[in-house]
């Protein structure tokens, strides 16, 4: 709070929030990590002891290279700095290799590409309106949302503590959406084109980068109405639009082409033969229905009927179901384009094929900016991302973890809530009773999942109905934030109409 002082009376404030956050990630060097460690350190030695026709034929560990080229080539340039601290973490044959040097590697391996990360926060925070800003630092809407972004609950634990990169992936979804609102349209398509190829699961929100390009930069003018002037599309942009995306394809896919190898490619990248839930029970409308065949499953109920009409050759239910409106009058500005994304990234969690239940977070950050922008948002945003990171939970399951998240989870919840509220104090209330009950609800559920379930006769017998509670009553809230959001898309007034006023 000294440093925060200081900032706030004259000196760099984002300074000391980024500050402030990079030494609680060396804090959380110590803590527990997942597989995806071992994941991670696999790829450093397929990427740089094996010739790239080996990449995505390397199965010596389960854990085989499936993701795109890009984030291949991103290991790759990782493991010429890790020879320098242990050699022996690139050895293929090295399974569940873990010295000291190769944890604090990695772990500073994250920590550093952070810096792409915040960076795009930075440029996000050039994106928001500062009209309610107040007199105080605290109050003001680019200090909330950057407290909201570099401190998020979610991203640290995933990253930081379980061990993902997620931070420079989302630095770079950012910067691209920052790039969209400051009309720098080909630099924004460019950054999302490159993502694409360094995580896949970004394919979730190319439906509304697809349309707004086509909407804002393809087409030059609008009628007084705001609707499309049609003749005003330009082949030139369009050409170059698709030009700059082929371009970024033949660089990530272009050798594996030359080997004759991109089905394997694709095999390891889509592995359609995966079930329809994940092991982890992401908090969508599967686990609500996954819940339901299990209660009826315990209780003695014949569930073929139920089970039957679950989905195995459908990847692409996610798609047909709950698609976002990207109706072109209505969304025609950066803040609606980024509202379809959203919608885009919450239909796919809700409906889509194997969903981690870590991919929430590509709703839960994008939404931060809409956040700090009308009171309606901001109680989406609440309700979206407290059920949201109260799912990520059963990830950290060692006793010397509960009290870091739960510790970290009050806080930000305590200071996303309060923040908003202050920023909206002349507003309606942004929770109604019933919103309330529901994420008070949320206190009892953790107590007795971490608690009292673990000194119960049920331990043993029903050792998943922690993970089954939280996923079922977690998918409640975020399914109705995913309504209230679809809702707000389809009774918000235009944004031609919008500016007019």
């Amino acid at each position: 709070m000294a440093v925060l002082g200081f900032a706030g009376n004259g000196g760099n404030w984002f300074s000391a929030l980024v500050l402030g956050v990079t030494l609680l990630k060396c804090l959380l060097i110590p803590t527990y990590y997942s597989t995806d460690f071992e994941v991670h350190r696999n790829w450093l030695a397929i990427t740089h002891s094996l010739p790239i026709s080996q990449w995505y034929y390397e199965a010596t560990s389960e854990w085989t290279l499936d993701y795109p080229p890009f984030f291949a080539w991103f290991e790759y340039a990782l493991s010429h700095v890790a020879r320098y601290v242990d050699q022996e973490m690139l050895n293929v044959h090295n399974l569940n290799y873990n010295s000291s040097k190769t944890i604090l590697f990695q772990r500073f391996s994250v920590i550093f590409t952070d810096a792409l990360f915040v960076y795009a926060v930075h440029e996000c925070c050039k994106c928001i309106d500062g009209k309610k800003a107040g007199k105080e630092l605290t109050e003001k809407p680019k200090f909330i949302l950057s407290v909201l972004l570099l401190w998020n609950f979610g991203l640290l634990i995933v990253d930081h503590i379980h061990f993902q990169y997620n931070g420079f992936l989302f630095g770079l979804m950012l910067l691209s959406i920052a790039r969209l609102f400051q009309k720098r349209h080909m630099e924004g398509a460019f950054l999302f084109a490159v993502l694409l190829h360094f995580k896949h699961i970004y394919l979730y929100v190319a439906p509304a980068y697809g349309v707004y390009l086509l909407r804002s930069y393809c087409f030059t003018a609008n009628k007084p109405d705001g609707s499309i002037q049609w003749n005003s599309f330009s082949y030139v942009r369009f050409i170059s639009l698709g030009l700059m995306v082929f371009l970024v394809s033949a660089l990530s896919l272009g050798p594996f082409l030359a080997l004759n190898q991109l089905p394997q490619v694709f095999s390891r990248l889509f592995p359609f033969k995966r079930g329809l839930c994940h092991a982890y029970w992401a908090p969508n409308f599967w686990a609500l229905y996954s819940a339901l065949d299990k209660v009826l499953s315990v209780i003695g109920l014949d569930d073929k009927w139920f089970g039957s009409a679950v989905p195995t050759h459908s990847p692409s239910l996610g798609d047909a179901l709950g698609h976002p409106p990207l109706h072109s009058d209505r969304h025609i500005g950066p803040r609606g384009f980024l509202r379809c994304l959203i919608l885009c990234a919450l239909s796919s969690f809700m409906f889509g094929w194997h969903v981690h239940e870590k991919a929430i977070l590509l709703a839960v950050l994008p939404m931060s900016l809409l956040s700090v922008g009308k009171a309606r948002d901001a109680s989406i945003f609440l309700i979206l991302t407290t059920t949201g990171h109260c799912s990520l939970f059963p990830l950290l399951f060692t006793a010397p973890e509960l009290p870091i998240k739960v510790l970290l989870m009050l806080l930000f919840t305590i200071y996303s809530i309060s923040s908003l509220k202050t920023l909206f104090r002349k507003e309606k209330p942004l929770f109604n009773w019933m919103e309330t009950f529901y994420l008070l609800g949320l206190g009892p559920l953790e107590v007795f999942c971490e608690f009292v379930f673990p000194f119960t006769s049920w331990k043993l017998k029903y050792s998943f109905l922690p993970l089954l509670l939280t996923s079922a009553y977690c998918a409640v809230g975020i399914a109705y934030a995913w309504f209230q959001l679809y809702l707000s898309a389809l009774t918000d007034p235009p944004a031609s109409k919008t500016r007019k006023q």
